[in-house]
């Protein structure tokens, strides 16, 4: 900004950004979506400056004084073509560039770092893998891609960070994702932007972004001691999913070891991608997705597990790399009378023939 005294640039930037006109640029996509803005309201004025111009020019050139006598103006085959391509090329020219940002904002990196965010009236609670919990704050790294997977456990709710240039719905039962790439450390501003009940005004939040150093310090100081996949090996034996999902020849359910990203034969002759979205229909509704070859015998856990409980226990089947955990589950849970202390076979085998990873 050479062309610019450096103090109007400062009192401009302080100006608008103190007054929320114009947040920081804190993410990787922010200066790509503040250029598209930029362009569309620039196009906007010019054109809004030459209709003006025209309006008023005409209104003087042809007012009644002028031309007391109304004149047949012909049309003009080069001037109609002419305000209708270049304003076409320039909307073509907005659709392809937003268009390109919004598959760039929806479609996380292969390596980002997944962090679940659960909404509800009126709160905001996140999930970190390693077992961290938050409620209305969110901590980051800068230089990491980060996505998060969104639910809402009532009505709709909205997830804006303005200072990153993101926003995406939480929906009630259907999980969905955006991601960001924090680049500047500091404490940005989190709101719910879509109408969620009588106090919406108060689901607000904090994004903490921290240096990679102090992120892993953070994540050290705030672990429950339990990961997401260890929470949810937990709940896959308290409600006994082991009985039926093990690899004996009379199991009544699939195995579930490996079965993440998985293509799976449905009983109804289809077939379905084993992600986040079909595990957890087929917990909470698994008369709807039944395995070919199995009988439909599963009960509903609708309404019986938290969207947490959900998300734990997705956790545990996608780092499920082995039976050898299931079989370890069954085999504590099958123990006959007076024989606790006693190790089962299966426990007895080494952890590295499967494990949850951390």
């Amino acid at each position: 900004m050479n062309h610019i005294s450096p103090t109007i640039w400062q009192f401009l930037v302080k100006w608008l950004t103190n007054f929320a006109l114009f947040p920081p640029e804190a993410s990787k996509i922010a200066p790509q979506m503040d250029a598209l803005l930029f362009f569309m309201v620039l196009v906007s004025l010019i054109g809004l400056t030459i209709v003006v111009l025209l309006i008023v020019s005409f209104s003087i050139l042809y007012n009644k004084k002028r031309h007391p006598v109304a004149v047949q103006v012909e049309g003009s085959t080069l001037l109609e073509a002419t305000w209708t391509i270049i304003p076409l090329g320039l909307f073509l020219v907005m659709f392809v560039w937003g268009a390109l940002i919004y598959f760039r904002v929806f479609t996380p990196p292969a390596n980002s770092m997944n962090i679940y965010v659960v909404g509800k009236q009126w709160m905001w609670k996140a999930e970190h893998p390693g077992g961290q919990h938050e409620i209305n704050a969110l901590h980051v790294p800068t230089g990491r891609a980060v996505q998060v997977t969104l639910i809402s456990q009532d009505v709709f709710h909205s997830f804006s960070i303005p200072a990153f240039r993101v926003k995406r719905e939480a929906i009630p039962g259907r999980y969905t994702t955006v991601w960001f790439e924090a680049t500047v450390p500091g404490t940005y501003h989190l709101f719910c932007t879509q109408y969620c009940g009588t106090n919406h005004s108060q689901m607000t939040g904090d994004i903490v972004v921290m240096t990679p150093e102090d992120f892993r310090k953070w994540l050290a100081s705030s672990t429950s001691g339990a990961s997401l996949a260890q929470n949810g090996e937990r709940l896959f034996a308290s409600l006994s999913c082991a009985a039926c999902h093990n690899t004996r020849p009379d199991a009544r359910g699939p195995n579930l070891a490996g079965v993440y990203g998985a293509k799976l034969p449905l009983a109804s002759g289809g077939t379905v991608i084993a992600d986040d979205a079909y595990l957890r229909e087929a917990i909470l509704n698994p008369s709807q997705h039944v395995t070919q070859g199995y009988a439909p015998i599963m009960p509903t856990y609708q309404g019986q597990i938290s969207e947490e409980g959900v998300i734990a226990l997705l956790e545990y089947i996608k780092n499920l790399d082995s039976d050898y955990r299931v079989q370890q589950t069954l085999n504590t849970t099958d123990l006959p009378p007076g024989s606790e202390g006693t190790a089962p076979a299966a426990a007895k085998a080494p952890a590295s023939k499967g494990t949850v990873k951390p």
